[in-house]
């Protein structure tokens, strides 16, 4: 079987006359950092990789529509695959490109966090994960870089070493997030330096994550994935007039126009909230 790059070039050479040369640098940008992410052969990607790559451009701050363009580059490469017998599945086929639009982001309301909550109940090490998720506001790739001593118990901290950007900056815990997470390491007989971890003491990895929230919103029929904790995090802050700057930096934006769209849904909280006591 052809190797990436093979595979790539064949594909590139086919569609010369086509593709623009700007299109050309596009998708050879895309393709390199798909498969920088990946680390796999073309053959063996399945949709599940694919998914935790869009989730990782998501995290990076992407404009949507720049994901989409990504995603593109994908679904012609794998169409050409599949064509050329080079593949029995193309893996995009079940991968949606993400909406444009200045929607609001996608959050839950706390019923749905206490369904969350409720489901993990007796899972220990997952029930910890999702209430340092949404305690915390942190990314899906810093939580699984959090090491032992990275948390401040006494001051309930937490120092996030590998945020984006490479900046750092300490996040803060509550109470039932100190506890979750000390039921968990005190039940885990697995030594290692990493928080969450796999049964090898190793990190657990974003593909492995992207697949248990998927179950997650099967199982409790509303959509929920690690970054909608983060925007759940920091919507419910605003909703209880937080300032600006403060959520800014809980989650670490470097500029505060990213943070603004959480005071639109402060704005939408409070137009609900009037709306009930109309006649």
């Amino acid at each position: 079987m052809k190797t990436n790059e093979e595979m790539f070039q064949d594909f590139m050479s086919d569609n010369d006359a086509r593709f623009s040369p700007k299109t050309k640098r596009s998708y050879r940008l895309s393709f390199n950092q798909f498969f920088s992410f990946t680390d796999l052969h073309y053959g063996k990607v399945k949709a599940l990789h694919i998914r935790a790559w869009l989730s990782e451009l998501r995290e990076q701050g992407m404009k949507q529509r720049t994901i989409r363009l990504k995603l593109a580059t994908l679904k012609s490469f794998y169409r050409y695959c599949l064509e050329e017998n080079q593949v029995k599945k193309d893996p995009t086929l079940t991968v949606s490109s993400p909406k444009i639009g200045d929607s609001l982001p996608y959050y839950l309301d706390k019923r749905q966090l206490a369904e969350l909550k409720e489901y993990l109940k007796d899972n220990t090490r997952e029930r910890a994960m999702i209430e340092m998720m949404y305690t915390t506001g942190v990314r899906i790739s810093e939580l699984l870089n959090i090491r032992m001593e990275d948390i401040k118990w006494q001051s309930k901290q937490i120092w996030i070493r590998k945020g984006k950007g490479k900046k750092q900056r300490f996040a803060l815990f509550n109470t039932e997030c100190a506890a979750r997470v000390t039921d968990y390491l005190n039940e885990r007989d697995i030594e290692s330096d990493y928080v969450f971890v796999n049964p090898q003491g190793r990190p657990l990895s974003r593909v492995y994550i992207e697949q248990i929230f998927r179950g997650y919103s099967e199982k409790l029929g509303f959509r929920v994935t690690p970054h909608t904790l983060r925007h759940t995090f920091a919507a419910h802050l605003a909703e209880e007039g937080m300032p600006q700057s403060y959520i800014q930096e809980l989650l670490g934006h470097v500029n505060i126009n990213t943070t603004r769209i959480y005071t639109r849904l402060n704005e939408k909280a409070r137009k609900k909230q009037y709306d009930q006591y109309q006649p």
